[in-house]
Formats: structure tokens, sequence, C-alpha cells
């Protein structure tokens, strides 16, 4: 018996083969596709990671994904297909890194995207974690730094970024010019693209405050369409922002057009010039491929879990674009077959990293003092054990309170086999190196600075403040913003702080500075700058208390901070 379908299936393939060869004529020659690989929010993490997410099918996936030597197999492959790919980042590529790259002063990490081939990305707000002296010696290269117990540890000389860092809303108040370049010009396939670079204009509240002094940062959507004149007189007509701020969305990090963005990326975004027709995003650490009004936008997750292939239909008979499409790819562990470059960089890297991080610190009371309760509203068990190490750094100065912000505290304290932790297992804490100064805050400075927790007006929620042994109270989130504590429940050691009175207050350098929106701190009388880093205090606590027979460490916050409502 004869198939219904046999004798038909020639005619079938040839049929289908004509109407394929048909639509591809209809594409005039004169089209051609840009490729553009992007990374956001890498934050030095060179080594892969758990990544959980759930993709458009709805179906959860954890995984093991990233890693740069994963990142730079991708690429290798999706050069061969395209060798013309532009590679692009959007801000946080460094800073807030794990210890493999922190540890000295990002310049792994560094090093490691050189190799990629990264051509440019805008700064994020964690590029100046260390201040501007040090963003633009990682940008130029040298050793003077003012991290000199970091820089040039890996290496000798470190000879600084190959790629372009962008800012076009950040001003040098003295010169009354751009900090940093606002825009890369990179050509492919005959068609030269301008990517615009932007931060979130509230970095100045969230980074170190003397590190960026004499920079003012301006309104993201502004400074890009500014660029846009200039561009166009060099012959450049294809733009894509590159904008580290983000939003966030209920669909999936794959949902290709995702109609659902929310967040302060929707307002700048359509706040740009019209021909700005792909926005690569970032801040956010949400992966999306989203439209706003019929804009491209789009975000690559955090950590090098995921990256983004977009692809542009250039005209370039009349240099437009006609069609905008993309994919994020989860940076799945032996998907491409290993780049040998980055493979024996990272062998080294490895190497001379391990041979330092791998110190033992001392022996904790558990497996893991965690860092999270599930929200941003409540006390940690990490944040009770890191102002305890802050409080007892600062006594020899005379301090009776710690004070530590949450967004500080960048992982769970996990330790190896016997509960032993080790200076890995901290700089995964404490990736800053923030030193601690010592103040005199008033009573009534205590309790104001407790109220700014919970100011609405603050565009950057970083969660409540980690405070010290013997340090307590009580707050009621049905009260009016300014009066969330309860009367009379701000105690030292059972004892209610009196507003008259005066207290010595340690909190590490960038909250004294007034960072995190807390600008009380800042006024705080007396100061006395440490030298101590923040790791260090952990350091020597967890130390000293595994020597006194006492180790450290709880898998329960301690009850300081009471939520009555």
């Amino acid at each position: 018996m004869n198939h219904p379908f046999k004798s038909s299936a020639p005619a079938l393939v040839l049929a289908l083969a004509a109407l394929l060869a048909g639509c591809a004529s209809q594409r005039p020659a004169t089209v051609v596709d840009i490729n553009i690989a992007t990374l956001n929010d890498f934050h030095g993490n060179i080594l892969p990671s758990k990544f959980s997410y759930t993709n458009s099918w709805g179906f959860e996936r954890s995984e093991l994904a990233g890693g740069i030597d994963t990142i730079a197999a991708a690429l290798q492959a999706w050069r061969a297909e395209d060798r013309e790919l532009l590679l692009v980042g959007a801000g946080d590529l460094i800073g807030a890194s794990p210890a493999i790259s922190s540890m000295w002063a990002d310049e792994t990490t560094l090093g490691a995207l050189n190799l990629l081939g990264l051509q440019a990305t805008s700064v994020g707000n964690h590029e100046f974690d260390a201040g501007r002296a040090e963003l633009l010696r990682q940008q130029k290269g040298g050793c003077v730094s003012p991290r000199p117990d970091k820089a040039c540890k890996f290496e000798p000389v470190y000879p600084g970024a190959k790629f372009q860092y962008l800012a076009a809303n950040v001003v040098d108040m003295v010169t009354n010019k751009p900090f940093l370049p606002a825009y890369s010009v990179q050509e492919a396939h005959g068609v030269k693209v301008g990517f615009i670079g932007a931060v979130l204009k509230d970095t100045a509240q969230v980074v170190l405050a003397s590190g960026i002094a004499g920079l003012q940062f301006g309104d993201e959507a502004q400074a890009i369409n500014r660029a846009l004149p200039e561009l166009r007189a060099q012959g450049v007509n294809v733009f894509v922002a590159l904008i580290h701020q983000g939003g966030r969305t209920t669909d999936a990090l794959d949902q290709p057009d995702c109609p659902n963005l929310k967040g302060e990326i929707v307002d700048l975004v359509k706040r740009l010039d019209p021909a700005i027709k792909v926005v690569i995003s970032g801040h956010s650490h949400k992966g999306y491929l989203c439209r706003v009004d019929g804009r491209l936008v789009t975000q690559a997750e955090t950590a090098g879990h995921v990256m983004s292939r977009i692809r542009l239909s250039v005209d370039t008979a009349s240099n437009t674009v006609l069609e905008t499409s993309a994919r994020n790819v989860v940076m799945k562990q032996d998907q491409y077959p290993a780049d040998p470059a980055m493979a024996a960089y990272m062998a080294s890297v490895r190497r001379r990293s391990d041979e330092v991080l791998g110190k033992p610190v001392a022996r904790l009371a558990v497996a893991k003092v965690a860092r999270a309760t599930g929200d941003d509203s409540s006390e940690s068990a990490i944040g009770d054990l890191v102002a305890d190490s802050m409080l007892a750094a600062g006594k020899p100065f005379g301090a009776q309170i710690a004070f530590m912000n949450r967004g500080g505290l960048r992982q769970d304290l996990l330790t190896s086999q016997g509960n032993n932790a080790t200076l890995a297992h901290l700089h995964a804490v404490l990736p800053f190196g923030n030193t601690l100064d010592v103040m005199n805050l008033t009573g009534a400075q205590i309790r104001a600075l407790l109220e700014e927790q919970w100011l609405q007006g603050r565009s950057v929620t970083r969660g409540l403040l980690q405070v010290s042994d013997g340090f307590t109270y009580q707050w009621d989130a049905s009260q009016p913003e300014g009066q969330r504590l309860v009367p009379g429940s701000v105690l030292l050691h059972g004892v209610r702080i009196e507003d008259g009175a005066s207290y010595r207050v340690v909190t590490n350098h960038f909250l004294a500075e007034g960072g995190d929106y807390f600008p009380t701190f800042a006024r705080g009388a007396s100061r006395a700058p440490t030298p101590i880093r923040d790791i260090d205090a952990l350091a020597a606590y967890l130390a000293q208390r595994d020597r006194d027979g006492k180790p450290a460490g709880s898998e329960q916050q301690a009850g300081r901070i009471q939520r009555i409502k």
C-alpha cells in the first residue's frame, strides 16, 4: 500500500525551497545584519555559579552557569557565525566582586574582558566604588592606586582596559567637560554604530562621596540625546544606548517582546530620541527582552549567567534600522568548545588566587551564617555578626554601637569542612574593603538615622541597617513616615537612649559619608577615620572568638530589631 504522502513529498520539498528562495530574494541587497552580544552587572564573576530561573515555557531550571571561560567559548562560536560581531556592556562589570577578582583590584576581571574582545561599556555605579582616580587607572593602566595592597599584585604591570568606558551624563565640574567619553563608534559590515553610555543619575547616593568629588551625575536621557548631533556629523545614524539603569517584569527572561516592563528605565526610554531603536540596560539584575514604545529594551541578568544576542537589520542605502530582535541565552557549562587563550588565563588566575584565598581564618559555630531571611525589612544573622565585628574593632576608639548597611553584605558567610572559614569566604561577604570610621551621634540623631531607613522618597532601597549586640529597637510599619520607631524602644544595653546624650558609633566609611541615603551619618561629630578594613575586623573577631573557645556565628538572627506590625 502506498503512503498517501510518499509521492508528494519531493514536490512539497521543492515548493518549500522555492518559497524560501522567493522570500530571500525579497530582501534588498543593501540590507545587512549587525550582531551584538551584551553583558551587564557581571560584578567580577569570572567563575561560574548557581543560576535558578523560569523560562518562557514555564519550566523551572537550576544549574551552574556563567564563568568567563564559558562566555569566551560562546563568543568564539558566535564569532564563527559572524566575525564582525560587536561585544558591549551596560555597567557594573566590576565592583562588588567575588574574592578572585576583588582581592586583585578587579584586574583579573579586566584582563579577562580584554581577552573577550569587549569594545565598549557604560560605567555602572560600582565602577566608582574605589573612586574616580581608580576608575581612570583601571581604564588607562598603571599602578598608582588608592588600593596599593591590591593594585598590580596579580601582575607587576597593569596595562589598562582595552575597551572604552562611556559616561555621557557624568561631568567634571571643574572643567565642565565629560569625565569619560559619551560614546564609542564601532563598525560592522560597513555600518557605523554609535554606542552611547550613561549611568544612573543617583550614583552619587550609592557610592563613596569623597571618591567622586567634583563629578556631577546628570539626567541619563538628556545626556544621551545630546550626543546624537555629534554622532550624525560623523556619518553615524545607527544608535544603541547602553544605560546602567533598569526595570522589572513578570515575563520570563527569554520571553520575546515582553510588554510588562516597569521601573525607572521605562520613563527614561520614552524620553530618548526616536532614532535610538535599541536600549541595553542593567542595574536591576533582571533578564528581559521588552518593547517600550516600539523600542527594544534588553537586560541580561547578572553574574554572567546570561548574555543577550541582539540583531539589527540595517539598510545601508538609507543608513537606517529596519528591524530589531534579541535573544537571552543562558551561559550553560560545556555548551561550546573551550577558548584556549581564556582557558590558559583562568588556570593562572585560579592557581594564584587559591594560594592566597585558601588560608583558614577561624572555625565558626555553624556551617553557614545567612545574609537574608526573605526581605530587606529585617535583621540577618550575617548582619549581626559583621556589626559585632565592627564594634569589637571600634572599641579601642570608644565605640558603643555599630551600624552596617545590608547592601554591603554581598553573600552568606559559608564555610568548608569542619565549619572552617577561609579568606575566600570572608571576601565573598565583604568585597568592598571599606575602612571603619568612628564618630559621636546624639540620641536624637540616632533616632533620626533609624527613621531614614523608611523614607519613601529614596529611589534606592537598601534595607534596614544591621546593628551590634546590646543595641535594640522596635518599629511599627503602620505608622507614618518619620514616626515608625516605637517610642521609648531604642535601647543600649537595656537603657533608653537620651536625645541630648552623646554616643560613640562605628560604621563603614561609605555610610559615614552619608551613603545609601543616610545623611545623618555625615553630621557626626568628633570623627575618627581608622585604617581598619571591615574584612580585617571580621577576620580578627572570628579568630579571637575561635581562640577563646567560643566560635562565632548563628543560623538565626539575634532579635535586635523587632517589627511589631
